[in-house]
């Protein structure tokens, strides 16, 4: 909830004599609708039908209250958010109470104007000695202070039970944040064991068959005796050791690119297209350098997504678009968010839950960023990942 242009202080003076206003009204509606509906909340068989028509008028009510604190206050509540029953009624329940008790505040606080009056008249007339005036004066700056300090902290109130009836509570927002934290975490210990395992299967599989072939043609070289034979499977030994130096490189880029170190995301999507074994068309549109983490994570979401599309796809063609996007609200002014977007002509069918996209989904997620795949029966499949800059 934020206040947006901040409002005068008339103004909001309007507001808290308009909220005493609602208040009575509230209570006025507590008291006809306890009277008229009262037997039938007791009775079970029309509960139900007594508690819709009770909320209709909490509705309208609290409604109205949310109208006041947006007009007077400047506040502004999530209009997506919806309250429940129970929370509109808590709302005007104490709603009607702070607006009372705010009344009677004004009226203490109007009820001491006059004493002071009095006492500035009477002192005129000279009718008060310096004892009585300077006693006056310290339990009427008493009273004062107690009376501003009442009304601050009804107003307080106020603000602090309307945030938490028409948006998120602090302690929801907090919640909700350890939730999202504690599944990004998790989401993230996931993906680095997937990708640990993913390693040690292209090294188990690829690799380590390969030296084993190397060392096999290496001892026929060295037990044979026949120097043409051995000529021959030299030259098949230096073309496993170059198709071995090849495929440990493949493996190492898909570790973890040197290129975005040295050369940047640009040029590391480049590498990314020239090893596809589909065509890529690759649009790069930022113009100014990206944090460390969001190259990385959107590094990865290209390269799984074109991996993907190579092998599992069918696709003939895939496109990779980049672009920075400026967003508010953030501190200082509009922040900025790398969207990501790949799209194969393949297929479709990609399955979200699968071990390369659960574990993008993680890697997104534990940067705030967002990854949506849409990917139906018979293609195309787009993958689009939003990844906030303010790191």
């Amino acid at each position: 909830m934020a206040s947006w242009p901040p409002p005068t202080r008339p103004v909001r003076g309007l507001g808290v004599l308009l909220g005493c206003a609602t208040a009575l009204l509230g209570l006025l509606y507590f008291v006809l609708a306890g009277v008229a509906l009262g037997p039938f909340l007791l009775w079970p068989l029309t509960r139900g039908g007594a508690l819709r028509f009770l909320m209709a008028g909490v509705r309208v009510l609290t409604a109205l209250e949310r109208r006041r604190r947006s007009v007077f206050f400047g506040d502004r509540f999530p209009e997506h958010y919806k309250a429940s029953d129970q929370k509109l009624l808590r709302y005007l329940a104490v709603r009607c109470w702070t607006g009372l008790l705010t009344l009677v505040v004004l009226g203490l606080l109007g009820f001491g104007a006059i004493l002071a009056g009095l006492v500035a008249v009477r002192t005129v007339q000279a009718a008060f000695t310096w004892d009585d005036w300077l006693a006056q004066l310290l339990l009427g700056g008493g009273l004062l202070f107690l009376d501003l300090q009442g009304l601050h902290s009804l107003a307080g109130l106020d603000e602090r039970s309307a945030r938490e009836c028409f948006g998120l509570s602090e302690r929801e927002l907090l919640q909700r944040r350890i939730d999202e934290l504690a599944t990004s975490r998790a989401a993230v210990v996931h993906a680095v064991d997937a990708e640990r395992r993913r390693i040690e299967r292209d090294l188990h599989d690829g690799m380590q068959q390969r030296l084993v072939a190397l060392a096999m043609v290496l001892g026929r070289v060295r037990r044979g005796r026949d120097p043409g034979r051995a000529e021959a499977l030299l030259r098949q030994a230096h073309q496993e050791a170059q198709d071995i130096v090849t495929e440990l490189r493949e493996v190492a880029w898909r570790i973890y690119p040197s290129a975005l170190d040295s050369l940047g995301l640009r040029e590391a999507l480049g590498g990314v297209a020239e090893r596809s074994a589909v065509p890529v068309r690759t649009e790069f549109e930022v113009a100014e350098p990206l944090p460390q983490p969001v190259e990385t994570a959107a590094y990865f979401v290209v390269s799984e997504s074109v991996t993907n599309a190579a092998k599992h796809s069918g696709a003939t063609a895939v496109s990779v678009r980049v672009t920075l996007r400026a967003v508010g609200g953030a501190p200082g002014g509009p922040g900025k968010v790398l969207v990501v977007r790949v799209r194969d002509d393949g297929k479709g069918g990609a399955d979200p839950a699968g071990s390369g996209l659960s574990g993008l989904r993680g890697r997104v997620a534990a940067l705030d960023g967002t990854l949506r795949i849409d990917s139906p029966p018979g293609g195309p499949t787009t993958i689009t990942a939003e990844l906030p800059c303010g790191y």
